[in-house]
């Protein structure tokens, strides 16, 4: 490199965009072009550092793959903060396999880590879990700054699967290495997630007097009193993630085996309708006509209805076998639990079909109707009908028109997100 390309690379590197830019605006060499593509991300002209970022990719010979690998990490990173989901990461874990290989192993590290936030905000943990599994925070010689990210993501991995404490000790490390770093946005980041351990992250309805008069008041829990809850004995009804189940496994009646921990009812609403209904009436009962405006969204109920009813009362009954009972009582029906087991309903800390798109939303960043369609799994039109909605609230803008078009929300203070994001907890 000549003396101008390596004067700004030392300007980019001490977080001096203006400077680097001074000295290759005027060039359009493939190293010239990188350079000025990673100053405009710092400077948070994205659309623009995205394209000349491509075109520095495009410049580079055959011959020069570790440039060309470097220009991908930087674009997928630069399509990171656009929110711009629609590349696959298997891209990035090739261009980091690249860089691994011809011992540039920093900006390696950073394009798994790149890779690990996209599947993180798709929700897909698995996938995001196999990428930070490598990763070292102790490793000697990682650059302060990346340690920092790594904790970051490693710590924000750990949050969506629960795991408070490992969570915490990945977040004291990131600030250990975000102030060696010196970098106050990297702190404030750290900060901002630890004091996310301390907001309410779900309230636990608490069962009324015993009469099915409803629930009589609410909790606000924390993460880590969240995990302790889904962890005891307690049968919760998990309103966060539309699931039933205890933390403790229990045998099933006439059966060797154990029956599972947790039953997925995501995909169906009208038995986790039901199931929260005789919870919340426990430990008196339901009456009928408020669990078929509940389950069945009417008001005028009728035999059809009455019958429908027990039939899906059916169903649930035999689902939840291992953990309760469901009986029918003159006026209704009750739920009640084996081995002396309380019951809990967690809800989200907000209420409404939209909770998971606000939560994307609240951290900050301007979404693409695609980006958000494709992190919650539902199609684009859905999310458009959510997003007019919103927009008519007065709860969300937008931003652009046409393919353009972003949608921004004001950050969701005083509590934390981490249960509303889809997808952040794999169960049976």
């Amino acid at each position: 490199m000549d003396s101008l390309i390596t004067a700004a690379a030392r300007a980019l590197a001490a977080g001096d965009a203006l400077g680097a830019l001074q000295r290759v605006a005027l060039r359009d060499d493939p190293p010239a072009l990188a350079l000025r593509g990673i100053a405009m991300a710092q400077l948070g002209e994205h659309p623009r550092a995205r394209d000349l970022l491509r075109r520095a990719a495009r410049g580079f010979g055959v011959h020069e793959e570790l440039a060309r690998a470097r220009c991908v990490v930087a674009e997928a990173e630069v399509a990171l903060a656009l929110r711009d989901l629609n590349g696959p990461p298997h891209a990035l874990v090739a261009a980091a396999s690249a860089l691994a290989a011809r011992g540039d192993r920093a900006n390696a590290l950073q394009a798994r880590l790149i890779a690990a936030r996209q599947w993180l905000l798709m929700g897909r943990l698995g996938e995001a879990g196999a990428l930070l599994v490598p990763i070292d925070l102790r490793e000697p010689g990682m650059p302060p700054a990346l340690a920092a990210v790594a904790g970051l993501t490693l710590a924000e991995l750990a949050l969506r699967s629960l795991r408070v404490a490992a969570a915490r000790d990945a977040l004291a490390q990131a600030r250990e290495a975000a102030a060696r770093a010196r970098v106050p946005a990297l702190l404030a980041e750290v900060d901002e997630a630890l004091a996310a351990l301390q907001r309410p992250a779900a309230r636990r309805l608490l069962p009324g007097d015993g009469d099915g008069g409803g629930v009589a008041r609410e909790q606000l829990l924390r993460l880590d009193e969240v995990a302790a809850l889904l962890a005891s004995d307690v049968l919760v009804v998990d309103a966060c993630r539309h699931r039933l189940g205890s933390g403790s496994v229990v045998e099933e009646e006439g059966e060797g085996g154990a029956a599972p921990t947790w039953l997925s009812l995501a995909r169906r609403p009208i038995l986790f309708a039901l199931a929260c209904d005789l919870v919340q009436a426990w430990p008196g009962d339901a009456e009928r006509d408020a669990l078929i405006a509940s389950a069945f969204r009417t008001r005028h109920p009728d035999d059809t209805h009455r019958a429908r009813l027990r039939v899906e009362l059916g169903r649930l009954r035999a689902l939840v076998k291992p953990w309760a009972r469901i009986e029918a009582t003159a006026r209704g029906f009750a739920l009640r639990p084996l081995d002396g087991r309380s019951v809990a309903v967690l809800a989200p800390p907000i209420a409404g079909e939209q909770a998971s798109l606000l939560a994307l939303l609240a951290d900050g960043a301007a979404w693409s109707t695609s980006a958000l369609a494709l992190a919650l799994g539902d199609s684009q039109r859905t999310v458009q009908r959510a997003l007019a909605e919103l927009q008519a609230q007065g709860r969300v803008r937008s931003i652009g028109q046409a393919r353009a078009q972003r949608w921004l929300a004001p950050p969701l203070a005083g509590f934390t997100p981490i249960l509303l994001l889809p997808a952040a907890l794999s169960f049976e």
